[in-house]
């Protein structure tokens, strides 16, 4: 199926502000030794979060913060190495496992904040754009795998996506590791679309077309 291709805007954010929920804020404050904090605003909340973890090493707040959202994916020993490596790379676009590169963005983030910029500074791309099928309307969802593959025209031949899956993004393969390199996608008609993803992946200056064409093939597994 024909797709028209629509770039409506990009923004290059250094953190998704909800990710992280007044929840969220009130059992990390327990674990940084604050349990007595209410139930404020996210903001107050935030604020008391900052000055708690100040009274930490910054590996060791890493540490609560990375067994805080990842304990079900990491050791202790993993734990404990990322948490000293955040504080030189950003792992967030380095770790094997990209599964967790959304996560850990999120974790990374906070701790920079937190910090005033001791751990290095990750960002996030968020793209709105239209896709719209070029023959009548569509009432189906495109997967996060639809939409990369729908993107690949309008990307610069350098974008990483393209570099390391250039055969799924361009011909009729799966494409499984699109649910991990798009963080999140979000729309209210099926035309009209709202991506997530990191910087490493996606960037401002790997956009190169406003306006493009795309073909969507239905992918086959193989048996």
């Amino acid at each position: 199926m024909n797709y028209q291709i629509t770039i409506n805007r990009v923004n290059t954010v250094d953190e998704i502000e909800e990710y992280w929920t007044n929840k969220d804020y009130i059992k990390l404050l327990e674990k940084f030794d604050y349990p007595d904090a209410d139930d404020g605003d996210a903001a107050s909340l935030r604020e008391l979060l900052f000055m708690a973890i100040s009274d930490f090493e910054p590996k060791d707040a890493a540490a609560i913060l990375l067994e805080y959202k990842l304990s079900e994916d990491l050791n202790e020993g993993q734990i404990q190495q990322i948490s000293n490596d955040m504080l030189l790379d950003k792992v967030c676009e380095e770790y094997p496992e990209i599964g967790l590169h959304s996560t850990l963005f999120h974790i990374n983030q906070l701790l920079f904040k937190a910090y005033n910029g001791t751990f290095p500074n990750a960002k996030a791309t968020i793209v709105e754009c239209g896709l719209v099928p070029a023959e009548g309307e569509n009432d189906n969802v495109l997967t996060k795998e639809n939409i990369l593959k729908l993107l690949n025209n309008g990307l610069s031949g350098s974008n990483l996506i393209k570099r390391l899956f250039d055969l799924p993004m361009t011909e009729n393969a799966p494409f499984q590791e699109a649910e991990d390199i798009l963080w999140d996608v979000k729309t209210a008609d099926n035309l009209n679309y709202t991506i997530t993803t990191s910087e490493y992946w996606l960037s401002r200056e790997d956009i190169i077309a406003s306006e493009f064409e795309g073909i969507l093939e239905i992918v086959v597994d193989a048996e």
